[in-house]
């Protein structure tokens, strides 16, 4: 799959300013769980007589302060994924490029609620657990078998 998109990421990336994709796609890891929670890159530009390069990052309003004091350690990881002083400055800001919508997006998906599996894949799981003699580990196959087979009936 990611073959396939690799060359549209790519085009995409570049309109904005983003010629080493990387930092678009391995974003978390880049900037951390910490930072990554709370701010996303939305572009990066180049100043007229100036050197090195200014990374837009998006956050909301209540994480902005919290973001002002990481963002020399942002900068350090971010050139250090580049490999030189690409990036000199970081610009913050609370609206997306492309309008107000974007920028009231959620930074992390929210977790799906776990689905309990039917009563009839219960029976079937404890069934076929039965011959374990550790409790824990009887309870645990259980669990999972019910899982298993509640999602092979979906």
């Amino acid at each position: 799959m990611a073959t396939l998109i690799d060359r549209d990421v790519k085009r995409l990336g570049q309109t904005r300013g983003f010629s080493e994709t990387r930092l678009l796609t391995h974003w978390a890891e880049i900037a951390g769980g910490e930072i990554a929670a709370i701010c996303r890159p939305v572009k990066v530009g180049y100043p007229r007589g100036g050197f090195g390069a200014v990374l837009t990052v998006l956050t909301t309003g209540a994480q902005a302060q919290m973001l002002q004091m990481k963002l020399p350690q942002l900068i350090d990881r971010v050139n250090a994924t580049y490999g030189y002083q690409a990036i000199s400055r970081i610009a913050i800001t609370q609206t997306a490029a492309t309008g107000f919508a974007e920028g009231q997006a959620e930074f992390t998906p929210k977790p799906r609620a776990p689905k309990a599996p039917s009563p009839e894949a219960m029976v079937k799981a404890r069934a076929q657990a039965q011959g374990v003699s550790d409790s824990g580990l009887r309870e645990s196959l259980e669990r999972l078998g019910a899982n298993i087979i509640s999602k092979r009936r979906n």
